[in-house]
């Protein structure tokens, strides 16, 4: 399928689908997206239940352009926590494409090593991004997770129901529910009515919150401790 790379409303870019009229991250700005959905709501709300000292573990559900894992992981630095990160991803953005996004340059210069790292390292391994972030990239599908209790957060970024409806279903919500920890959360950038069924049925308490630039709604869930 034709991709290209656009801008978004924010002035950051991102990688487009044109078959599709699908996009990586939201056209009303990819960095506010990513930190309004993925970082205030997944990353800050559950380290305020945490201590410092104890790992938090991150499933990412579409490494895609690394953008998530690049602001986590340095609000994970000012916040002194320690993270272990995985990202799935069935089909890898190319380096080619990566080279012409703008991140870096509107987030953190001198970050850009650190950027770069979390693409050039290889999958299927867990490798040291920095001394308190740790990194593996999985290439899979997402039906063919199998991990067990294993993460407290989930940042849920496939692509939309509109266009990849298989991803958003109780069969999809069942395995992010069985791979988190008790009391871990799932965050996405969706708000549609079927996805917080589907989530609700396999056992997720659900709630809805104000949504990134561009959307009135997202959803936060809940695996709640017996």
């Amino acid at each position: 399928m034709k991709r290209k790379i656009i801008t978004t409303s924010d002035g950051s870019k991102t990688i487009q689908i044109e078959d599709w009229n699908e996009q990586y991250h939201s056209i009303h700005g990819a960095i506010q997206e990513a930190n309004h959905v993925f970082l205030k709501h997944g990353l800050l709300f559950y380290s305020e239940f945490v201590s410092e000292s104890k790992p938090i573990s991150i499933l990412e559900i579409g490494f895609g352009t690394g953008l998530n894992a690049f602001l986590t992981l340095i609000e994970a630095e000012k916040l002194k926590l320690k993270l272990n990160y995985t990202g799935v991803e069935a089909y890898p953005v190319q380096l080619e494409e990566i080279n012409q996004l703008n991140y870096v340059e509107l987030i953190s210069k001198p970050h850009e090593a650190v950027f770069n790292k979390l693409h050039s390292t290889s999958w299927e391994t867990t490798h040291d991004i920095t001394p308190d972030f740790k990194l593996e990239k999985q290439e899979k599908f997402f039906k063919d997770i199998t991990a067990v209790n294993a993460y407290n957060i989930i940042y849920f970024d496939a692509f939309g129901a509109r266009v990849q409806p298989d991803l958003w279903t109780e069969d999809i919500f069942k395995i992010m529910y069985n791979a988190l920890q008790d009391n871990g959360v799932l965050v996405t950038y969706s708000a549609k009515g079927s996805v917080r069924r589907a989530m609700q049925a396999v056992g997720f308490i659900v709630e809805r919150l104000p949504g990134p630039p561009g959307k009135r709604e997202m959803l936060r869930a809940q695996k709640k401790g017996s």
